[in-house]
């Protein structure tokens, strides 16, 4: 078939005056097709109409689309069973084409956050070599949504002490505290409801406080409303683990920071900016944090064993003596 831009070259040789052998000579093409061109007196090439065999089974493939809930392999069984023989292609390609069970897409827009409005924070699962062996870590990110400014930890599990001790870090790292924390609908936060009916774990809520932030979640299925936190996990995984490896998890964590203020430092073309130039206005906004934040600490209670020791995560640990087979009140910090 000749494009728009042949067809019109046929029209403007042939009102020039140039014959029909000469024009097909030049194109390489026909006379018999140049003549229908001319004959057509239209650059645009011709619609092809093709009969769609599905057309007369509509109605039948509409009932049976409802009544197989959507199951497109079933309505194509059942069309069978109804002596109609239509290829499963041509189905489906019949259902996209009328719209049956097609979700129309929606555009996905874009958020706007005012400086010192918002911290997107998540987790994801990923893969490092430390001390030459590729152990599994939880990759925790935070994102100050205006200034695009970035930090990473990584721990070997995700528990409410770990969140705490993070956004304890990122809100030190960061300057001071947004008014709002978004996270997903994580069961370390959230104790009840989902989107902007969730309630907060009470512990999260007084630690919030503390800080002085407070968390929301996004609503369930709404990925576009933390796109600035996973696309830095898609940054994560793709740059700064491919390829490294690390002496420890403390030197993971180390070279994390080194990492996220390089990235910080350069020059993002969507935001015609730095992040750490941006952020630079953005910490005038942020909350102050309190004179004082305590660390982060978990309370065990154990009782000691015969031989002096408490044991917590696999270590065991001495006591005095004439602490034996009392119950003692251990407390874990992260250091």
């Amino acid at each position: 078939m000749l494009s728009l831009a042949q067809r019109t070259t046929i029209l403007q040789m042939h009102r020039s005056g140039i014959s029909i052998r000469k024009i097909a000579k030049l194109l390489g093409s026909t006379r018999s097709t140049v003549r229908k061109v001319i004959r057509a007196q239209t650059p645009e090439p011709p619609r092809i109409w093709r009969p769609q065999l599905a057309e007369p089974h509509r109605d039948a493939i509409l009932e049976l689309h409802s009544q197989c809930k959507g199951n497109l392999v079933r309505v194509h069984e059942e069309l069978h069973a109804r002596d109609v023989r239509i290829a499963y292609p041509t189905l489906t390609a019949f259902c996209r084409r009328q719209g049956i069970g097609q979700t129309p897409p929606v555009p996905a827009g874009r958020y706007h956050f005012e400086p010192g409005q918002e911290i997107q924070h998540d987790t994801s699962p990923h893969r490092a070599r430390i001390a030459g062996k590729l152990r599994k870590i939880q990759s925790a990110g935070a994102v100050l949504c205006h200034s695009r400014m970035r930090f990473l930890q990584c721990y070997p599990r995700f528990t409410r002490f770990e969140c705490k001790v993070f956004l304890t870090e990122a809100v030190k790292d960061f300057g001071g505290a947004p008014q709002t924390v978004m996270i997903d609908n994580t069961h370390l936060v959230v104790l009840r409801g989902t989107g902007a009916r969730m309630t907060p774990v009470p512990e999260m809520e007084a630690f919030a406080q503390r800080l002085g932030f407070s968390f929301q979640a996004h609503e369930v299925g709404d990925a576009n409303r933390s796109a600035h936190v996973e696309r830095f996990f898609h940054h994560v995984e793709n740059n700064f683990l491919a390829g490294r490896s690390f002496e420890s998890l403390h030197d993971l964590n180390h070279q994390a920071r080194q990492w996220c203020e390089t990235i910080n430092a350069t020059y993002k073309r969507h935001l015609k900016a730095k992040p750490i130039d941006l952020y630079a206005m953005e910490r005038a906004r942020l909350r102050p944090l309190p004179a004082w934040i305590p660390e982060p600490t978990r309370i065990h209670h154990r009782t000691v064993d015969v031989e002096g020791y408490v044991r917590l995560h696999t270590n065991r640990y001495s006591v005095p003596a004439d602490w034996i087979s009392r119950q003692v009140q251990v407390r874990e910090s992260w250091s």
